[in-house]
């Protein structure tokens, strides 16, 4: 019988209790807990650090099958591990994509062989992301993978008719279809948010309309259907108030926002550094405001990464020929500290909530996303949040190193991930 007591960990930011886990599972929590056979324990003095239930991430790119050169199933989810992330549901838009039961059994099986975190893949809404004819939706939920989150993201499943049939089929097992929001014709050339600063750099411009027009017909479309529709990397002010105005019209739409459009604005594009083209477009200081309201009054659901590794040859060139995307997977907890923590917008059960709890609910995804509790599984992670430092990619488990926060001080540290009683980081170091 394997034994973990965690000594003095703050649970969800609380008063320092202590916990118990036995077998993978929690047995007790609670203060000054005893242990029979304490000598054959291993003790983790948390010190008042933050524990938390493991992260859960829905929308990362693992590359996997076709783009290794990016990103391995191994290595993306040892950067998971190091983010504090014990599931991460892997993007469909691999080589070749997943749009059929094979790939995404593929996906998920390298998942489980490497065992630094689970691996939920999404499966692509059409064949190919190409937005003609729907996937095998039903296969690849009744697959191995049990999948049942859709999404084309990278692209917009901008035809309504196949965004309609794929809601309706999705209903039928309770699965929710991910749309990556962005109008194909209002975004023809763009390469950055369309306002003050695009007009004076000369850079094709992507309006704000071009997501909250398409938000605004999928959440009418899930209305009509009864079915679930989850918003992809929300980015503007305006798709908050839509969003919004859904919920309270009882539609069944969820929401998520990235780590870097809680932080990051267009302003940073002045310096033609391509690490800041990401899709959609960093925006303006207006929007991040409002995507930190929102996640703070629960009009966004949950912080997703959208981690998207790329090789530095994708990066380190001119602006225009430059590939789109930031890693986010172990920054994301630092990110949401010092942007909605120290801001006094949520509390770190609040954060649970939001890193955690939420994205395994809409994804459906047991045994995660759990209360700090007796009788759960044990995937916890441990945070130092008095920790101060500069973010140094070169220390990063992703193989990529397309981060915006080189260099930038940022609070908070994950000390110890369990995945399910396993440490798979240890005193900041992958185990």
């Amino acid at each position: 019988m394997s034994k973990i007591l965690i000594r003095g960990a703050k649970v969800l930011g609380g008063a320092p209790q202590d916990v118990l886990i036995t077998d993978g599972t929690i047995a007790a929590v609670g203060t000054d807990l005893a242990v029979s056979g304490v000598e054959e324990a291993q003790v983790v003095e948390a010190d008042g650090k933050i524990l938390l239930p493991g992260l859960v991430d829905l929308h990362t790119h693992l590359r996997e099958p076709g783009r290794e050169d990016s990103e391995t199933v191994l290595t993306g989810t040892r950067a998971a591990a190091a983010g504090g992330y014990t599931a991460v549901f892997a993007m469909a838009n691999t080589f070749p994509v997943a749009d059929t039961a094979g790939v995404v059994e593929q996906v998920y099986r390298l998942g489980r062989e490497h065992g630094y975190c689970d691996v939920q893949p999404i499966g692509a809404v059409t064949v190919g992301l190409e937005g003609k004819k729907l996937a095998e939706l039903g296969a690849m939920h009744e697959s191995a993978a049990g999948v049942t989150v859709f999404s084309d993201d990278g692209k917009c499943v901008d035809d309504a008719v196949i965004m309609r049939r794929a809601l309706e089929y999705v209903k039928a097992f309770g699965g929710v279809v991910a749309q990556h929001a962005q109008e194909p014709r209002l975004t023809e050339g763009a390469q950055m948010n369309e306002g003050i600063v695009s007009a004076e750099l000369g850079l094709g411009g992507w309006p704000a309309v071009a997501e909250e027009s398409i938000i605004a017909r999928d959440v009418l479309l899930a209305e009509h259907v009864g079915s679930r529709v989850h918003i992809c990397h929300l980015s503007t002010a305006g798709s908050v108030e839509i969003v919004r105005w859904a919920k309270s019209r009882g539609i069944d739409v969820t929401a998520e926002v990235t780590p870097h459009h809680l932080l990051l604005t267009d302003e940073l594009v002045r310096s033609y550094n391509p690490v800041y083209k990401v899709n959609p477009p960093l925006r303006t200081e207006r929007d991040v405001m409002a995507l930190r309201e929102a996640l703070a009054d629960g009009t966004i659901d949950i912080v997703a990464t959208d981690h998207a590794p790329h090789p530095h040859e994708d990066k380190d060139c001119e602006w225009a020929a430059a590939a789109m995307g930031m890693v986010g997977l172990e920054t994301a907890l630092s990110v949401v500290q010092h942007t909605m923590v120290e801001t006094g917008l949520l509390d770190w059960a609040g954060v649970a909530d939001r890193m955690s709890a939420a994205p395994a609910r809409i994804g459906r995804l047991a045994g995660q996303g759990r209360p700090v509790s007796p009788g759960e599984p044990a995937n916890l992670t441990l945070v130092d949040s008095a920790y101060r430092g500069e973010v140094d990619p070169a220390g990063f488990a992703s193989r990529s190193r397309n981060t915006p926060y080189e260099g930038r001080e940022l609070p908070g540290r994950v000390t110890h991930t369990f995945l399910r009683g396993r440490a798979t980081v240890v005193d900041g170091k992958l185990a």
